[in-house]
């Protein structure tokens, strides 16, 4: 334990919308913040599927770590990857072989793709949850464009030109409807054998509706929305099979080369560094106060942690229960007490293509443009840093003016047509 009047060791695990609040709120606390993750950046994750469909660039929404905390003279950034806690000797343990001593931690590591116990399907069906991902799914998307143009067989033709999202929640309403507009209006006048007919965008939900977590009616006016763009959209249907060449939904077998996941989350392994039972999902089961049962001065916020409200709602993971958590602990941590964690639910918004959106405030129900405004508005605004607002905003702008995608580069991996699989 720290000596009278030296700062307390705060050691902060992921840089994210929890741990990156959670830094912010000890910006004037008496302790020595060490915020470590494995990326160099921030990252704006609602709009990851703006670069995996071409519509922005990874800069646009992401930002130096660095940078964003470099007025704050109480912490400092490490990149590394965390592989360990010793909650005896209280240190973090670095894949560097380094260890990090704390006397209070923050776990806010977030959550990869959950694919339900298949996840060889990871290999044909890329998620979106970091840049790579995103980039990855672009690659994907935008080579099987290119490879359409030239190809003869009209059946593999059809398969290249099928695009299917699996999950119907935001990211999969969302991603879907960028993918319809990319394939089916925006790059159309760039090649001569693709018309905006050509392409196939195909929504799959497990369950009997779109956007569940909506009420009903904006759920229906979603589905309505996203069918208008020409995306074919299944409830009720189970995918049983993935494979690099079609994928079968139900009894129905889809050709198809780009399959983009969007159905669920999987924890860190968080619980298993703390030494705890994690719930269903792998998260760190948490208390009132978000501090780790039997684990004094050990918190969990964010995708990581199992929060059950006085209500006996689970919080899901989504960037505002985040943001509010790690700006709870950090008070808590720079008052010295504890109080219970209370979240504050603002609504829920997404959005269906480039003027389309449905928003939930609970007082007020929004559809159509006016919410895909608010959408956009809200958008820039939480985005890090003025020129990441910027860029978006004139990004966005040009982009409903002209249907054009300027970030249409294929990089990474194996960028040639001819490298790709057939």
């Amino acid at each position: 334990m720290p000596q009278a009047n030296s700062p307390l060791r705060v050691v902060i695990v992921g840089a994210g919308f929890g741990g990156l609040a959670a830094a912010r709120s000890l910006a004037r606390a008496n302790v020595d913040v060490t915020l470590i993750d494995q990326r160099n950046h921030h990252l704006f994750q609602p709009l990851l599927y703006q670069v995996a469909t071409a519509g922005l660039s990874p800069a646009d929404i992401a930002a130096p770590i660095r940078s964003i905390l470099r007025r704050q003279k109480n912490a400092r950034v490490l990149l590394d990857t965390v592989v360990g806690v010793d909650t005896v000797a209280r240190r973090v343990i670095l894949a560097s072989r380094r260890t990090i001593g704390f006397d209070r931690l923050i776990v806010a590591t977030g959550a990869r793709h959950s694919y339900f116990g298949r996840d060889e399907w990871e290999a044909h069906a890329p998620g979106i949850k970091s840049i790579d991902d995103a980039t990855t799914v672009r690659r994907k998307v935008l080579l099987a464009l290119e490879r359409a143009e030239t190809e003869t067989d009209p059946l593999r033709r059809q398969a290249l030109l099928t695009f299917v999202i699996v999950g119907g929640g935001p990211t999969g309403v969302e991603m879907a409807g960028a993918v319809a507009e990319l394939a089916r209006r925006s790059v159309s006048q760039d090649f001569r054998s693709i018309t905006p007919h050509c392409s196939r965008v195909l929504l799959v939900e497990g369950g009997p509706r779109l956007l569940a977590s909506f009420p009903e009616a904006l759920s229906k006016k979603a589905r309505t929305a996203i069918e208008a763009l020409g995306v074919t959209v299944h409830t009720g249907a189970r995918v049983t099979a993935i494979t690099d060449s079609y994928i079968d939904v139900g009894d129905l077998r889809v050709p198809a080369h780009t399959v983009v996941w969007a159905a669920g989350v999987r924890a860190s392994p968080a619980a298993a560094w703390l030494g705890v039972e994690p719930d269903v999902a792998g998260r760190v089961i948490v208390g009132p106060d978000l501090s780790v049962p039997g684990h004094v001065g050990i918190y969990v916020v964010g995708d990581t942690a199992s929060f059950t409200d006085p209500s006996g709602r689970t919080l899901p993971g989504i960037a505002p229960v985040a943001k509010q958590q790690g700006r709870h602990v950090g008070r808590q941590i720079a008052l010295g007490r504890t109080s219970p964690f209370r979240y504050r639910d603002f609504g829920n918004l997404a959005t269906i293509g480039r003027h389309r959106a449905v928003i939930d405030f609970g007082w007020l129900r929004m559809s159509g443009i006016p919410a895909w405004f608010v959408w956009t508005t809200a958008h820039i605004f939480f985005l890090a840093g003025f020129r990441n607002r910027l860029l978006v905003g004139a990004n966005w702008l040009w982009n409903y003016l002209t249907f054009e995608r300027g970030a249409r580069l294929i990089t990474g991996g194996d960028a040639h047509l001819h490298g790709e699989k057939r």
